[in-house]
């Protein structure tokens, strides 16, 4: 595939006089993986240019004919010759017009680096309109460049699938802090326009205050005639982009004061990429240029003086705005490039399309938390069942251990790791490109990079699955609503443990639907009901996760449960642990000991609300246990009395432990109805493919005992 790229007349593609346009082409191409099939196309008077695949259009003046039009002209006798599949034009929507008329085999790819509009082919909504019809995509460098170029348009004629925002780029440095001088910087413009006026006036009165600070001015501007004159205000003049960057790494603060409604900023970004405090005026998309700085309510010399003065006065805070500036940095030019080169992958369909039939191969990249730094010990989770499912109905499944990454990522420049694994993930889904990805208590996923997969990947679709209780009066329950509700705004389809019409308050946000916890004839292999057992009761607390409450030494509600329900079975043989000062068992070690009982208390925290049980259900049940499982969880719309055991209190589970010790033939009966019903039902199969009919909004004739369409 062949690639052009045109560039607005007069756009210099040269580091001696480079623009923000040839910057961000310059070094997004860099990176790109179509580097080598691309062509530049542009007019510079400069002789030396970046060093790309790059040619110059000469263009005749005359007096009868606009440079424009020739310019398009020259540019389409080159592209009849080259014949490129793609046509990115850059910031002159005006082209359009020219070249679709002449090259009617291409497809177009516009970006706007200004507002749609101020400029010519994209003022009027019919303009707009005309560039839609017949552009493969539209790129925006800002949200709010994207909000102006849909004013005033009727959604129903809109495809939003071809509006994208791609933010321009940055290098991320490596800053010594230490290395910061009290300096100051304004790069840009030395106009009206860009602030300057106001820039000036503030900064000369912090430096008649503040004797120990310098301002640095980087810019030119021979139509406005502003003038500044202190000792230590430095006019550097224009600079080459690589000097600016060499002042932004010494500077303290930045200044970017813009009166006009910037689309972008690219000033703002390069200096918080370089651990400058940025102050910042709020037009246009100058805000989404920083994830931590000074925002000006007001654009007035004493605003813009009082934010300067706070953060001299204040070092801390300003230190803190550096680090946390650089640290949230995430537009550099691999990032950016990786989101173009993704756009052209969809072009080419190397990214996979969106399938329609669950029999076709999905790609599924599953993230949760598959406990590698454990040994195994926690092997047996519902994690890998699903994987056993995905895997069963034909699907490439990648596991992505987001936990496991985070505590091998860890580092003094990433004290939490969480950079470590978002970065990861990008590069993951750059590799493996996934048509869907299913989440697992991924908390320390960001639900921002979650957005940008999925304007990355237009047919991506996200699930997640969640296990922990919901109750309201239930532990923990603020804290699991809002891990919940986190990544409501990006999710196609949301799967609970818990009833969804119990918790009610999810309901709007997503789709929620509720999943039993998986069994699967990998995992639960034992026939308990075919064989005598010497323990009558089992329970382990805390298996499978942490030591709970044991661990810090604190009661736990269900101790006090098994206390009372122990000394009311004076003649029942229980087989306890993770209580009583008896350590958790793991791994091995539990199926032994679940081997050789009759009855599983399936006990969860907190009170019983409707549906929920941890995975202990599936090792009770489906290992061929008796099942003893309190009624106010409702399983009995899926399980009768001759497959699990259902109990009011804790009197009527003890007469009911008593009666089912005392009778074998029952006992046996029941574990082997109880399992034989869970594994044909509650699979891991059947969980799984109803996570990516749901997910999918697949039309489906199938019938699932827990969900009633």
């Amino acid at each position: 595939m062949k690639i052009s790229i045109l560039l607005p007349l007069k756009e210099n593609f040269s580091p001696t006089y480079a623009g923000a346009v040839s910057l961000f082409i310059n070094d997004t191409l860099e990176y790109s993986k179509f580097k080598k099939r691309i062509t530049v196309f542009g007019q510079t008077e400069f002789k030396k240019t970046f060093n790309k695949k790059y040619f110059n259009i000469n263009v005749n003046k005359s007096l009868f004919q606009s440079q424009n039009k020739d310019y398009v002209k020259q540019f389409i006798i080159k592209e009849k010759l080259l014949n490129s599949e793609i046509i990115e034009l850059h910031n002159r929507p005006i082209y359009l017009r020219y070249l679709v008329n002449e090259l009617k085999n291409r497809n177009y790819i516009l970006y706007f680096h200004n507002d749609p509009l101020t400029m010519s082919g994209s003022k009027s909504i019919k303009e707009r309109s005309f560039l839609l019809n017949n552009c493969y995509r539209i790129i925006f460098n800002s949200n709010w460049s994207k909000k102006r170029f849909l004013q005033n348009m009727k959604s129903d004629a809109i495809n939003s699938e071809k509006l994208i925002v791609i933010n321009q780029s940055a290098s991320k440095n490596k800053i010594n802090f230490k290395n910061k001088k009290n300096i100051i910087t304004f790069v840009g413009k030395l106009n009206r326009s860009k602030g300057y006026d106001l820039f000036g006036n503030a900064v000369i009165k912090i430096l008649k205050k503040y004797k120990n600070w310098t301002a640095y001015v980087v810019g030119d501007e021979p139509r406005d005639k502003l003038y500044f004159k202190h000792e230590r205000l430095k006019n550097l003049g224009f600079k080459e982009h690589k000097e600016v960057i060499k002042i932004y790494k010494k500077t303290n603060i930045a200044v970017v004061c813009s009166r006009w409604d910037e689309p972008f900023g690219r000033t703002s970004l390069e200096a918080a990429a370089n651990g400058c405090a940025v102050i910042i005026s709020n037009r246009g998309g100058l805000p989404e240029t920083i994830t931590n700085g000074r925002i000006l309510k007001n654009l007035t010399v004493k605003d813009i003086y009082k934010n300067i003065e706070d953060l001299i006065l204040n070092p801390k805070i300003r230190k803190k705005y550096q680090e946390l500036s650089l640290k949230n940095f995430y537009l550099s030019h691999q990032y950016v490039s990786r989101q173009i080169d993704n756009i052209r992958f969809n072009f080419l369909k190397i990214n996979r399309p969106y399938i329609s039939n669950t029999k076709s191969n999905l790609r599924i990249l599953h993230i949760t938390n598959f406990n590698e730094k454990h040994n195994g010990r926690l092997f047996f989770n519902t994690g890998r069942r699903l994987n056993n499912g995905f895997i069963r109905l034909g699907h490439s499944v990648l596991e992505f251990s987001d936990r496991d990454i985070v505590s091998r990522g860890k580092s003094i420049k990433d004290f939490s790791g969480s950079n470590t694994l978002n970065d990861k993930l990008l590069k993951t889904c750059n590799h493996f490109k996934p048509d869907m990805i299913v989440l697992g208590h991924a908390d320390m996923i960001s639900k921002e990079i979650l957005h940008d997969l999925k304007r990355d990947y237009s047919n991506l679709k996200i699930a997640q699955w969640f296990l922990d209780p919901l109750n309201k009066n239930g532990p923990d329950f603020l804290k699991n609503k809002n891990r919940i509700l986190d990544k409501s705004d990006v999710l196609d389809a949301n799967f609970l443990t818990t009833s969804p019409e119990a918790v009610g308050l999810l309901s709007g946000k997503v789709n929620n639907y509720f999943i039993p916890n998986p069994s699967d004839s990998s995992m639960e292999t034992l026939d308990n009901y075919k064989k005598d057992c010497s323990n009558d009761v089992f329970f382990a607390l805390s298996h499978g996760v942490h030591r709970g409450q044991l661990k810090n030494r604190s009661s736990d509600d269900r101790e006090k449960f098994i206390k009372d329900l122990v000394s009311k079975c004076k003649n029942i043989k229980f087989d306890l642990f993770g209580m009583n000062n008896v350590q958790p068992i793991w791994a091995d070690q539990y199926f032994k000991n679940i081997s050789n009982s009759k009855m599983g208390l399936n006990l969860s925290r907190g009170t019983p609300i409707k549906y929920y049980s941890s995975d202990r259900i599936t090792q009770i049940v489906g290992n061929g246990l008796v099942t003893l499982i309190d009624e106010k969880t409702c399983y009995n719309d899926f399980f009768d009395n001759s497959e699990m055991v259902f109990y009011k209190n804790i009197s009527d589970l003890s007469e009911k432990i008593e009666k089912i010790s005392e009778d074998e033939k029952l006992r046996k009966s029941i574990g082997r109805k109880g399992k034989a019903k869970y594994m044909k039902y509650f699979n891991s199969n059947l969980v799984a493919d109803f996570i990516i009919k749901k997910t999918l909004n697949l039309k489906d004739k199938k019938k699932y005992l827990w969900h009633k369409p």
